[in-house]
Formats: structure tokens, C-alpha cells, sequence
């Protein structure tokens, strides 16, 4: 049997008007109207168009405080993508949910519901939650510190994966004339108990029809890759240049193979937002635009979000400070996303403003300002050169720059023989050509 040629994947990463600070603000972008279904609608049905793997939002339990500067306001994620499943055919529809904030059979439950719903195109992106104001919603006076919401992650992981397993794959029967729907021999309670939870289970959703939904991580700091090289199979990631992303590509196939995983079925996926314009002046002038849009207070509060570092008392035109990121290190917040933004400003020697600008469009991730051409070279380049497996398209603005992406560089990357031109299966597993998953109790019975 011969096969299959590795293929490139993609999802598109949703954010309120656009992943750029300035997209909501300029003309070119769409009113956002995040309580209208015919909004999140409108995006989904680019994506499919252009056979992309997953659509994804990013969540927080917590009211951002820059909404005097900018759409924040979060829709919860178990209702849109339940609301996404019912008006989309093929799009993988992934779902972030914290494990700091949540218990593991309700998440087990509401993803493996989903899962159902959507004809098995649901994944679960595991997030961590380092946020103060989120902690505060929960009656807590703070987030955990990194090394115990990694702790309880694992746990919380582990749990879940058991409560999916619970059901064997072939544990109803609808057996009509013999009075009998179900094997509960087939359905196991977990009997869990571990330092953060303790559940018996089972659960009250049969198997997923993908065996599992996909787990989907992002975690770049030793505690997140170790993490994602137990749990994960699609890793998100945030790299800026070739050499950072083979260097991490090839350390977290190895965490993986190391664990006894096959390496070629985990999936790593590059941030990536391009301005893209028919020529490059005008995706440059495009991007001026959208600078001339962003908000220096609100650039500042997200960087102290994320550090823990208060630059506001800079000048924006002089030097990054690099002696304020010395405490970084301590930091309990975005490790991995800290330790890139200095290492940003030290390679790149930008003043202040420049690292908001820099920081404007993607949040550390990798952005490019070109035409279409030289996005898929782009985009080429690092898949061949094993420093991505997919990319995370993060639209500049909406809906104009996913349009772009899609009738513009995908069609290149589809000529190229890179990229499908149509789904070639149904479910989220079929889309990033992953295998099901051996269920635990079944694969126990059988080795017994």
C-alpha cells in the first residue's frame, strides 16, 4: 500500500475582528456583531470553502480590561461551536476549555456531546489560565502558580481521556428483539482518585464517533512541551524564525518518540498572520494602516498581561527596557510567550513602540507583509524544511484577510501539491490524519 503524501494543515484562529489590535477599527473589516450567528457563520463558510482543517477561538472566563479599546467580549465556547456544528459540514470545530477553571467530567461530557453532535469534528484545545481577574470569578484570590495548573492539567487530562474510554466502541447493541440496548460489561466507572480529583464515573455519553476528540495544547516553556508530548496531538505554537521553529519542531517530535508515540502522527502548528495584498506595496500600505490604528495603552496592558512587566512609564520611542524582563523568569503568568517577547527585543533592537506594533498583529506569532506568492513560499518553506507540520491562520482582519488566504494562497499551495483540494473524510481525525485511538478497556480485555 502506498503512502499517502504528507500534506500541509490548517486552521483559522477567530479573534474579535481580527487578530491585528487596529483590524475592528479599520474599513475593510466587518461591524463585529459576536452575538449574531450569521457573523461566526460568515467566517466558517471561508474556511470551508477552502478545506480548512479547524476553525478555533481562543477563551477566558474573564471580561478583558481593555474593552474601552477594543471587542473582548467572549461568547461562552460550548454554545457557539455546538451552534457552528449545526450550520457547517466538514470544518473541524475546536473547542478551549481551562482545566483551571472547569471539572474534568463536565468537560468530558459537554466535548464527548459535541463530538456527537457534529458527526465526530470536535476538538478540545487545553488551556491553563493564567489570569487574575478569571481566578476572581472562581472565589479564588489569584491563579495557580505554573508548575500546579500543569500539575492538575495532567490530572484533569488523564481524567478525561479514562471518562471517553468508559464506553467501549461497541458497547450498544439495540438489540430490539432480545430486550437488550446496552453491554454494561462494555461501560466501566474510572474509579479516579489522585491529588486533584477524584472521579468514579463512567460517563453518560457513549464513544466519541472519532474514538476521541482530538487534543489539542499550547505550551512552549519544558512544563507545556513535556506536557504536549504526554497528551496532545496537535501542538499550537508561536515561532518566529525558521531556525527557532526546527529547533522546536524536532524537540518536541523527540519529547513524543520518547514517550513511545509515533512522532508522525502528532501535530505541530505554526502561528502565522499574514497582511496579504496583490502586490507588496499594498500589503505594506495595508499594514501602515492598520498600525496607524492600534492603541499604545492597550498594547501595553496586553504586554503586562502577559510578562507581568509595567512598561508604561517608558517612552515609547526609546529603548526596550530589557533589564525589566530580568524577572521573567519568576513569572507564574505566559512563560514560554514572556520568554519570546524578550527574546524579540533582543534580537531585533526595536524601541518600545516598535515591539507594541510588532506585538500588534499576531502577539508574538509570526507575521509577514507580502502578496500571495510569497506567503505560500513562506509557508512552504518551513513544512519542507521540518519546522512546521500546519500553520494556524490568524486573519489580519475580517472577514477580507481569510478571503485572501483562501482564494489566494491556498489555491497555490493546492497547485503545488501541498494541500488537499477537497475533504477527504468526515471527522477532525480524517482532516489532520491522525488514527483513532486504541480505547483503554477494550485494548486491556484484549491483552488479557
Amino acid at each position: 500500500m502506498t503512502a499517502r503524501p504528507r500534506q500541509l494543515h490548517f486552521n483559522v484562529h477567530v479573534s474579535t475582528g481580527g487578530n491585528h489590535e487596529g483590524a475592528w477599527r479599520h474599513p475593510k473589516s466587518d461591524p463585529v456583531r459576536l452575538s449574531e450567528l450569521a457573523y461566526h457563520k460568515k467566517i466558517a463558510d471561508i474556511a470551508e470553502r477552502g478545506k480548512l482543517d479547524a476553525i478555533f477561538y481562543g477563551d477566558s472566563p474573564a471580561l478583558s480590561n481593555a474593552i474601552r479599546l477594543r471587542p473582548v467580549e467572549q461568547l461562552d465556547p460550548i454554545a457557539r461551536i455546538g451552534a457552528l456544528s449545526a450550520i457547517t459540514g466538514n470544518i473541524g470545530l475546536a473547542v478551549t476549555l481551562s482545566t483551571t477553571f472547569n471539572e474534568p467530567y463536565n468537560v468530558a461530557r459537554k466535548v464527548a456531546s459535541l463530538d456527537h453532535l457534529s458527526g465526530g469534528r470536535v476538538g478540545w484545545n487545553i488551556v491553563t489560565t493564567s489570569s487574575e481577574s478569571a481566578a476572581r470569578n472562581f472565589g479564588l484570590d489569584g491563579f495557580l502558580a505554573h508548575a500546579e495548573r500543569y500539575r492538575r492539567a495532567d490530572e484533569f487530562v488523564d481524567v478525561v481521556r479514562k471518562l471517553w474510554d468508559s464506553w467501549e466502541p461497541d458497547a450498544i447493541l439495540d438489540d430490539r428483539k432480545g430486550g437488550v440496548y446496552a453491554d454494561d460489561s462494555r461501560i466501566h466507572p474510572i474509579s479516579h482518585e489522585g491529588e486533584f480529583f477524584k472521579v468514579r464515573g463512567p460517563l453518560n455519553v457513549p464513544a466519541s464517533p472519532q474514538g476521541r476528540p482530538v487534543l489539542i495544547q499550547a505550551g512552549s516553556s519544558d512544563v507545556g512541551k513535556d506536557f504536549a508530548a504526554r497528551h496532545a496531538e496537535v501542538v499550537f505554537t508561536a515561532q518566529r524564525t525558521l531556525e527557532d521553529g526546527q529547533n522546536f519542531y524536532a524537540d518536541l517530535k523527540q519529547r513524543a518518540a520518547r514517550k513511545g508515540r509515533d512522532a508522525e502522527r502528532f501535530k505541530i502548528v505554526v502561528g502565522i498572520s499574514p497582511i496579504i495584498g496583490g502586490t507588496e506595496a499594498e500589503a505594506q500600505k495595508l499594514a501602515d494602516e492598520l498600525e496607524e490604528l492600534t492603541a499604545p495603552e492597550y498594547g501595553l496592558q496586553q504586554l503586562r498581561n502577559t510578562t507581568g512587566i509595567d512598561l508604561s512609564g517608558y517612552p515609547l520611542d526609546g529603548p526596550v527596557p530589557l533589564d525589566a524582563f530580568a524577572s521573567i523568569e519568576s513569572f507564574e503568568g505566559h512563560k514560554s510567550r514572556s520568554a519570546l517577547i524578550r527574546t524579540l527585543s533582543e534580537r531585533e533592537g526595536v524601541t518600545l513602540r516598535q515591539l507594541l506594533y510588532r506585538l500588534a498583529g499576531a502577539r508574538g506569532h509570526q507575521t509577514l507583509v507580502g502578496t500571495p506568492e510569497q506567503v505560500a513560499s513562506r509557508i512552504e518553506e518551513w513544512f519542507l524544511n521540518g519546522a512546521a507540520d500546519g500553520f494556524n491562520f490568524m486573519p489580519a482582519y475580517l472577514p477580507g484577510s481569510l478571503v485572501d488566504f483562501v482564494d489566494g494562497v491556498i489555491p497555490i499551495l493546492q497547485q503545488r501539491g501541498l494541500f488537499r483540494k477537497e475533504y477527504e473524510g468526515k471527522t477532525l481525525r480524517d482532516h489532520y490524519d491522525l488514527p483513532i485511538p486504541e480505547n483503554e478497556y477494550a485494548s486491556t480485555k484484549a491483552a488479557a
